[in-house]
């Protein structure tokens, strides 16, 4: 039996990764990079430090093609990037400074990995989320996120490089609190649902009712109309 890691990574919802995308400016080219580099690591699972060190050359802009040269373990992994997030990419290499690096600052030079740690706890503020938001955080999501799709342990034990398995497996944990999560939301909706069903039967019910009486209400006064109209009559 799986044992449960005590401490689960946190992920952003799908609401919390739409209003942390909604922050930058990307009129700007600092904030266009920086937005590059969220949707960069939330389809692909980068690390902050591939990003850092990703340079022109280890990426087909007509593809989406990405190799990460040596990464954690010295490792070369293979990851592609999507046709949406690909596009914005190539706008940020349009306007870029010089550089090898696919993303530098404003002199051309490497970032550093802190400057994206503070970045995006930054725009986590200024998005209203309450959860600290990291680098980590976003590759997180995107493992969950893939792992939910495709269920496959070993392919995305791959993307991340991860040296052992058991590191990934920490995934399916967060996927299962998932489902535990949706089946009790699923639950109570159902049970929500019979309570309006029954909330409804019921004005129904009232409502049939009330109109019977108002039946009988009309079928009284047309009584009485008539008699009087006979008693008119009659005294004529």
């Amino acid at each position: 039996m799986r044992k449960r890691p005590k401490k689960l990574p946190t992920i952003l919802t799908e609401d919390e990764r739409k209003a942390l995308l909604k922050v930058p400016n990307k009129r700007y080219p600092t904030a266009l990079r920086n937005y590059c580099i969220m949707i960069t690591i939330l389809d692909t699972g980068m690390r902050a430090q591939d990003i850092c060190n990703l340079k022109l050359v280890d990426i087909d802009l007509n593809t989406g093609h990405i190799k990460i040269v040596e990464g954690k373990g010295k490792v070369d992994r293979y990851l592609w990037i999507n046709g949406n997030s690909l596009e914005w990419l190539r706008k940020w290499i349009v306007i870029k400074p010089v550089s090898e690096y696919v993303f530098c600052t404003l002199k051309g030079d490497k970032l550093d990995s802190s400057y994206l740690r503070h970045c995006f706890a930054r725009y986590g503020k200024k998005a209203k989320i309450e959860k600290r938001i990291h680098p980590h955080q976003l590759r997180h999501t995107f493992a969950v996120d893939y792992y939910r799709v495709t269920k496959d342990l070993v392919s995305l034990q791959k993307i991340l490089g991860h040296a052992s398995l058991q590191t990934t497996q920490v995934y399916t944990y967060v996927y299962d609190e998932d489902v535990k999560n949706g089946m009790k939301e699923f639950r109570n909706k159902k049970k929500k649902e019979q309570e309006v069903i029954e909330k409804i039967k019921k004005l129904e019910d009232n409502i049939s009712k009330q109109e019977e009486e108002l039946k009988k209400l009309k079928n009284d006064i047309d009584t009485d109309s008539l008699f009087h109209c006979w008693f008119l009559d009659y005294r004529k």
